[in-house]
């Protein structure tokens, strides 16, 4: 992304990242990280039901098709959804870290309308470490990986400890979450976003 704002421009101390050693290998598909998240969870009847799979080094892919309850203007889709679809996709490289991280900057260009049944195909990786700050960037094109360009975002995700989660969530939900048998999955519930 062209343009972006000194926030999104990693410091000079910043470091290549570098993948956890227990990341799911390239190709594997991620799998939501919590069953009621908007961006990637199967509870979700209107959610994105976003679906990423690692690729080399701190990269992924993920993709979601546009439905009807997706759009904004007729027949296309909704703005905010898109940098949703973006943020989740975002979100999702923080699992190839092992890292618990929260968006603290998105900042996304909207190139060209994403029509109602259209699959978006996207691309993120992970540009850099400093500190508690990840900074990454993700493209989403249109049918297809070699598609037109229809958006694109920058984004800054913070480090956190799970403590932020059960500060500022709700308690019933966060209880569930930390008491799912599955490890991984109860790892991966307080994974992104705010």
């Amino acid at each position: 992304m062209s343009g972006s704002s000194a926030a999104l421009q990693p410091p000079a101390d910043a470091v290549q990242p570098v993948r956890h050693p227990d990341a799911p290998a390239p190709g594997e598909l991620l799998g939501a990280h919590y069953e009621h998240c908007f961006g990637c969870g199967p509870a979700q009847s209107h959610g994105l039901h976003l679906e990423a799979r690692a690729g080399a080094g701190v990269s992924l892919t993920a993709e979601f098709t546009v439905k009807p309850a997706h759009q904004g203007a007729p027949g296309l889709a909704h703005g905010g959804v898109l940098a949703s679809a973006l943020d989740e996709t975002l979100g999702s490289l923080n699992w190839l870290l092992r890292t618990i991280a929260v968006t603290g900057r998105l900042e996304t260009d909207f190139v060209r309308p994403v029509p109602v049944d259209t699959t978006l195909y996207l691309e993120a990786e992970v540009t850099a470490v400093a500190g508690r700050k990840i900074y990454s960037t993700a493209t989403g094109r249109i049918g297809g990986p070699d598609g037109p360009v229809a958006v694109r975002a920058d984004a800054l995700f913070i480090e956190v400890k799970v403590d932020h989660f059960i500060d500022h969530g709700r308690e019933e939900e966060i209880q569930a979450a930390m008491s799912d048998p599955d490890q991984i999955r109860r790892a991966r519930a307080f994974e992104v976003n705010p």
